[in-house]
């Protein structure tokens, strides 16, 4: 019989690539330099957030299975990104903070190579290799589930620097390659810590960023192994600075203080 209707899969690299060709494009033209705001009212009436809805169909028969795990991440990290703009920017009323959109991150989601992925699905059960929310106990893919394939083999902490949740606060938007990939999370990560995390030299306490709170088991069990991690992401004086209060200390927890959250929206004011 000759089937007329059939949909073949859609190679992943090649997806993978028309997406962050769509989504660089984007980010030039409704997004401010630094990455960090975005223009949703303009994004919204353009042809090239019309083009990359279009482009979007294409993730329900995309082919994974074909992508190394490098390409994987970085796969995953730009639809996270590119979903949350979109589902932001399908709001009929855009939204003061993105918590005012009831369970956002549980109920805005992509049909990926037939199975659906919340954005929840993609932080906690493929980037994070299938963790908890901090809030709950339980694993977002249980034994049986097709997604499992697609789960990062390991954690790799640097990704929370590179996801965003539309907030103020949120890191900068960029837009990932398999390709460089390692060197781009390396990047991220030090621009992130570069600008939250400070030091008060008289009282010897750490500020860090809210996230290394909320997801502390990513970077280590105490105070002490989360500040350690950071350090190969710090510029030489802040390191310096950092590693005395560290050699100082014979306990695992040392005085650290978390920034507040800015989660109003990060659209252009």
């Amino acid at each position: 019989m000759n089937i007329l209707n059939q949909h073949l899969p859609c190679p992943g690299l090649e997806v993978s690539r028309e997406l962050q060709q769509l989504m660089l494009r984007m980010k030039g033209e409704f997004m401010l330099e630094d990455g960090h705001s975005v223009d949703y009212h303009r994004l919204k009436e353009g042809d090239l957030f019309k083009s990359y809805e279009m482009k979007a169909v294409d993730l329900q028969h995309v082919d994974l299975t074909s992508l190394k795990e490098n390409e994987r991440k970085a796969f995953f990290i730009n639809i996270y990104n590119a979903l949350t703009i979109h589902g932001l920017a399908k709001c009929p009323t855009l939204p003061r903070s993105v918590l005012d959109v009831e369970k956002f991150w549980r109920s805005t989601g992509y049909i990926i190579s037939g199975d659906e992925y919340s954005l929840d699905d993609i932080e906690h059960g493929v980037l994070r290799g299938n963790r908890p929310h901090p809030s709950s106990p339980e694993l977002f893919f249980k034994d049986g589930d097709s997604r499992l394939q697609y789960v990062m083999s390991s954690l790799d902490p640097r990704v929370h620097f590179a996801l965003v949740c539309g907030a103020k606060s949120c890191p900068p938007i960029s837009v990932y390659s398999g390709t460089n990939i390692d060197s781009a999370l390396d990047a991220a990560t030090k621009s992130y810590l570069g600008s939250e995390m400070t030091v008060d030299d008289e009282k010897e306490v750490i500020s860090l960023p809210k996230l290394l709170q909320w997801y502390r088991t990513d970077f280590g069990q105490t105070s002490h192994e989360v500040v350690r991690w950071t350090l190969p992401f710090l510029d030489e004086a802040k390191k310096k600075k950092i590693e005395e209060i560290l050699n100082k200390s014979d306990s695992s927890e040392i005085a650290v203080s978390y920034n507040e959250y800015n989660w109003h929206l990060n659209s252009v004011e």
